[in-house]
């Protein structure tokens, strides 16, 4: 599907991949160390990868998917590094709309990179889910161009720059394990994610010991180990939705519609720290829901 909108089912697998991606990001946020966190995080996956061979021939995987899993790999290892940084010193109503902007920057990528086609109506949705997203995390305190200079704002938008690549990279490599042969009970999408964790695990661990002190790693090691593996489990269920749904919706769309995870976030942001959202924030979250509905047709 290429200048068609998502249909119904996908666009459920990505509102609830949005729902758990905001959980996931709350976990960071609440973490005493944000990168210690992230660290923690990537034992899973990365175990489980080591055990994929018992199940999944690797010859299934497309020769260009191996490669493809190193470009989103790099992505997702600065993705998991900036993210982290952004919200250890800056507030998630400053970095969170920044950081989740890519649906304003993706098309023009993914039209020139993969081929992909706008509607009128598709590319109205997500204009106002991207207008939405702004509104929705709006802060009267920090305004205009004061947004770039707020505290965390300069790892946000880094944090914008590698969620684009690791999307684009994500929609190709799901498009080619769509069509490649498989023999494996084990989704194509399951074992892409494997990949991609062990790749930007190779990335990100570095760049976070370069701040984490092994004394700091272990505190944080023994006191939220458990949050740090439920975080782990709830960010495989919410990308490998979003990997089953690039396997055939227009990768645009999809991450326009999973910026709902916005919505998600300002009622977190409500009941876990108290946060009363402002008459703008509730006109920007009817405004993503409507930019929803228009993405989807």
């Amino acid at each position: 599907m290429l200048g068609g909108f998502v249909t119904t089912s996908e666009l459920a697998l990505v509102v609830l991949s949005a729902f758990l991606h905001a959980i996931w990001s709350a976990s960071i946020k609440g973490s005493r160390n944000p990168l210690g966190f992230n660290l923690l995080q990537l034992a899973p996956p990365v175990a489980a990868a080591c055990l994929l061979p018992l199940w999944v021939p690797l010859g299934d995987v497309p020769r260009a998917v191996w490669w493809i899993a190193i470009g989103t790999g790099v992505s997702h290892g600065f993705y998991f590094y900036w993210l982290a940084r952004a919200l250890a010193s800056g507030e998630l109503s400053i970095v969170y709309p920044i950081a989740r902007s890519a649906p304003a920057f993706l098309p023009l990528f993914a039209v020139l990179l993969l081929g992909e086609s706008l509607s009128i109506r598709g590319a109205l949705g997500i204009a106002v889910v991207v207008a939405g997203m702004w509104a929705v995390q709006a802060d009267a305190g920090v305004v205009g161009w004061q947004r770039f200079r707020a505290p965390g704002a300069k790892f946000a938008w880094l944090t914008l720059l590698a969620s684009i690549g690791y999307s684009l990279c994500d929609k190709a490599a799901m498009t080619r394990l769509n069509v490649a042969p498989w023999h494996s009970a084990i989704p194509p999408a399951v074992v892409y994610y494997m990949l991609l964790s062990v790749a930007g695990g190779v990335v990100f661990t570095p760049l976070a010991l370069r701040h984490v002190p092994r004394a700091e790693l272990a505190a944080v090691a023994r006191s939220e180990w458990r949050n740090a593996f439920l975080a782990a489990a709830v960010s495989f269920a919410s990308y490998g939705l979003i990997l089953q749904a690039l396997r055939s919706a227009p990768v645009s769309y999809v991450v326009a519609a999973r910026q709902t995870s916005v919505l998600f976030a300002v009622a977190i942001g409500a009941l876990r720290w108290r946060e009363r959202p402002s008459r703008l924030r509730l006109l920007g979250a009817l405004a993503t829901v409507l930019g929803v509905a228009l993405v989807a047709g």
